[in-house]
């Protein structure tokens, strides 16, 4: 079985995907009146820190900012160039140019908004180009959880690998001795906050 079937991810051939992580979605990511949307953005902040730690190329795209907004600065992403787009996948011209300059590119990292349609749209364009897709699951969301999570399944019978930021940093870094994991480690020393996937995690179904 190939390294590619497996999942297995290494950073000098993958990519970051931030997926319109915008101002108007900041008060619609909840659920029975909770915000979960601060939770989704630390989350792919602290992905984009560990990109930038280990060289890996980050890509932003945002959903019509005209109507929209702008991407959130707790993102921490000012100096990375902000794509927009009207379709839902992140796939434009700009965005494979990008991808292009990626040597031997497998794998996709990919966070964002929302999940059963951008996060949705991206992972089946980027499947159907024959790479690796791992959906960061504590780092997308809809406005709608029931949409978030059948999107997930949906992506995983479509071939996503599905995984939580700490897993797919962990297989990222790969060695406790690796150069940069203090650094690294320090950005996973406290668990993810709380996106309230659990209970939907532990219910009979769906299952993702």
């Amino acid at each position: 079985m190939s390294a590619c079937r497996l999942g297995k991810v290494f950073p000098k051939t993958s990519i970051l995907f931030l997926c319109d992580m915008q101002e108007t979605f900041r008060p619609n990511i909840s659920y029975c009146n909770i915000s979960y949307f601060p939770q989704i953005v630390s989350v792919a902040a602290r992905m984009l820190k560990v990109a930038k730690a280990l060289e890996i190329p980050t890509v932003v795209t945002e959903q019509y900012p005209k109507g929209l907004g702008p991407t959130v600065p707790e993102l921490g992403a000012e100096e990375l160039r902000k794509y927009p787009k009207t379709c839902f996948s992140m796939i434009i011209p700009e965005v494979e140019k990008e991808m292009a300059a990626v040597p031997n590119l497998q794998s996709v990292l990919l966070c964002g908004i929302e999940t059963q349609a951008c996060i949705m749209s991206t992972a089946l364009d980027v499947m159907e180009r024959g790479l690796d897709v791992h959906v960061v699951v504590d780092a997308c969301s809809s406005r709608s959880q029931v949409d978030r999570i059948v999107a997930l399944s949906r992506l995983r019978q479509s071939g996503a690998f599905l995984t939580t930021s700490e897993g797919l940093i962990l297989q990222l870094v790969r060695d406790a001795a690796h150069p940069r994991f203090r650094e690294i480690q320090k950005l996973i020393m406290d668990p993810a906050p709380d996106s309230g996937l659990l209970p939907f995690l532990t219910a009979p179904s769906p299952r993702i």
